[in-house]
Formats: C-alpha cells, sequence, structure tokens
C-alpha cells in the first residue's frame, strides 16, 4: 500500500469478508495490518464495519480526501506530477518502503545502494543544477 490514493468525500469502505464468512485475499490482511496497524486491522477485519473517506484519510488509508466527483481529475493532476519528476527516483523510494520489515543494517544498506545509484542520475545531476539555479528541474527518469 504504497501509492498515494484519493477519495471522494462520499466514498465509503469496509473489508466486508467475514460478512460472508471469509477471511481476506488479494494479501489484505497484511497490507491492512501494515497501514493502520494490527490493532485497528483486527477489528475493521473482524467487525466488517463501514467507515467514510475522512476516517480513511485519519488511517493513512487515503492521502487526501476532495469532493464528490474530483477523485479522477486529482488522481491525474497526481500521475501528471509524478510522471513528470525525478521516476528513477521515486521507483527506488517504493522498493525502500517495501523493504521496512528488513533489519536496520539491511535497510540501511538498501538506502545506500540506491543513493548512490541515485548520485549517478542524470535526474539529480539536473536538480541539483536546477538548485544552484535557483529554478525547478526538469526530470526525464534517466
Amino acid at each position: 500500500m504504497y501509492g498515494v490514493r484519493v477519495a471522494g468525500a462520499g466514498a465509503r469502505f469496509s473489508t466486508a469478508f467475514t460478512g460472508i464468512g471469509l477471511a481476506a485475499d488479494s494479501g489484505l490482511s497484511g497490507a491492512l495490518a501494515q497501514a493502520v496497524g494490527p490493532s485497528r486491522a483486527a477489528a475493521l477485519m473482524l467487525l466488517g464495519d463501514r467507515f467514510d473517506a475522512s476516517a480513511a484519510q485519519r488511517w493513512g488509508l487515503v492521502h487526501s480526501v476532495v469532493p464528490d466527483g474530483g477523485a479522477a481529475a486529482e488522481g491525474m493532476a497526481l500521475a501528471q506530477r509524478l510522471a513528470a519528476g525525478p521516476t528513477a527516483a521515486y521507483a527506488e523510494v517504493k522498493a525502500l518502503l517495501r523493504a521496512d520489515a528488513a533489519p536496520l543494517s539491511a535497510v540501511l544498506e538498501r538506502e545506500a545502494a540506491a543513493q548512490e545509484r541515485l548520485g549517478a542520475t542524470e535526474d539529480h545531476r539536473t536538480a541539483v543544477r536546477a538548485f544552484l539555479e535557483g529554478r525547478q528541474p526538469s526530470f526525464t527518469g534517466h
């Protein structure tokens, strides 16, 4: 669950599996516990209660809540922003986040390796030049 998620203000969510005699699938149990903590995940999955977009945002399940009907436009704006950014760095960040269950020493090694790889990219050189020149960088993903 390492993406940037947007919900409309009227959105409602539920983990209704137990209501039909099932547990969870598609990795929900692990992802939900990681996102909201094991206690809240247990309550959500065992009770199956519905919750609104505001609660989802407070719990970290969505990044932002926008007026109803605006989620698609906001999602596209975020996608365009990300596409214009340092995509190689974004890929490294997501890989590092997925490794969060690793011991600190392993996380530090992965972070150092990622910084070394990214320090050699054109995106990094462009960003440093832009910073020194007081302007916004234009990233290519290389």
